[in-house]
């Protein structure tokens, strides 16, 4: 089993929406969920981005977005803009969920703001956690409070999730599509990338859409990173990256995280955990063939997506790496796969 670095996970999400229960659901695991301490050190889960996340407030009219997503094709409607105001307490208990889950594991989880960090939490066992935003919410138009949160931890930050926001827009849930679906950042966000630049903090593109990649390519001096995205030319979601833009992200020295979400590795679109690895090891194949060796690595989505059922949550993880070998891939490369590339990705990002 190869220790794992993971590019994308929701257990904040859970924790926010549960916090009477949040000893259950991080310290002793509650049989629900694809994390918890637990499970993560025994599927070999080594470290990873922890994301906050700002849900879409709930409508009586809005659609059964599951449902919709078993029936190819489908395009979702998107909620609206949610303000700073309404997102920044959302954001602020997800963070401090994220250190009160450094406090109780009892030094077996560290959040980390450095790779030196993160490479002393390897050698010691200790379970790694990056802060990331999905989606910007959270961040005013005058960027006070990414230097904020950028104090407290935050080192990756995605402008957008699919919703848009004072920075620009996000791709749609939509099968089949692509991702030009609309306009590229705004002023505001222009100014948010440069910022982040200036701290180091990885920008995530994954729910960007294609004018916004763009723009963010042209304006970035950093590595081009999509944290959980797919192959688009294996499966053609809004959500997946094309050729094009794989080899942008090749060319900037960037990374990409192979997404475990059903909806974005299936062939026909579907959301059905009933599949085996023919599609996930396509999307592996393709990605590597673009990419190369050194920029991919993983973006599970747990706890925000649904897996495949070889998967199932975090200790199916070595299912997967076993998988892999035995499609013909060696350990040199599973090493680079599970850990090193990711490491290598924030030691060219990072200014810290």
């Amino acid at each position: 089993m190869f220790p794992t670095f993971d590019g994308h996970n929701d257990i904040l999400l859970r924790l926010h929406t549960h916090p009477e229960k949040r000893e259950a659901i991080w310290l002793t695991g509650e049989a629900a969920g694809h994390l918890d301490l637990p499970r993560m050190q025994k599927g070999g889960f080594a470290a990873g981005f922890f994301a906050i996340y700002i849900p879409s407030p709930m409508s009586h009219d809005a659609p059964d977005y599951m449902a919709a997503m078993e029936n190819p094709p489908f395009a979702l409607p998107l909620g609206s803009l949610i303000t700073e105001a309404e997102a920044m307490p959302v954001a602020m208990s997800m963070a401090r969920q994220l250190l009160w889950m450094q406090r109780a594991s009892n030094g077996q989880f560290k959040l980390c703001a450095t790779t030196a960090e993160i490479r002393d939490s390897l050698k010691t066992g200790t379970i790694a956690g990056i802060m990331h935003m999905e989606g910007a919410e959270a961040i005013d138009a005058n960027l006070d409070n990414l230097y904020a949160f950028h104090a407290m931890g935050l080192r990756s930050l995605g402008p957008v999730w699919s919703r848009p926001t004072i920075f620009g827009h996000g791709v749609p849930f939509a099968f089949p599509s692509g991702p030009n679906t609309g306009d590229g950042l705004t002023d505001a966000g222009k100014r948010l990338i440069r910022a982040c630049n200036d701290l180091g903090i990885m920008i995530d593109l994954s729910h960007l859409n294609e004018a916004g990649f763009n723009d963010v390519a042209k304006l970035s001096d950093a590595p081009l990173v999509a944290t959980h995205s797919n192959a688009h030319a294996i499966t053609p979601s809004s959500r997946n990256l094309t050729d094009r833009q794989l080899q942008m992200i090749r060319d900037s020295k960037g990374m990409v995280g192979l997404n475990f979400a059903t909806s974005f590795l299936r062939r026909d679109g579907k959301q059905s955990a009933d599949m085996g690895w023919e599609d996930v090891l396509a999307h592996l194949d393709h990605l590597l063939e673009i990419l190369g060796e050194d920029h991919l690595g993983f973006g599970s989505d747990f706890d925000g997506a649904t897996l495949p059922k070889g998967i199932g949550d975090v200790t199916g993880l070595p299912a997967l790496q076993q998988a892999i070998l035995d499609h013909g891939y060696g350990e040199a490369l599973m090493r680079k796969l599970c850990f090193d590339n990711w490491l290598a990705l924030l030691d060219r990002t990072w200014r810290v």
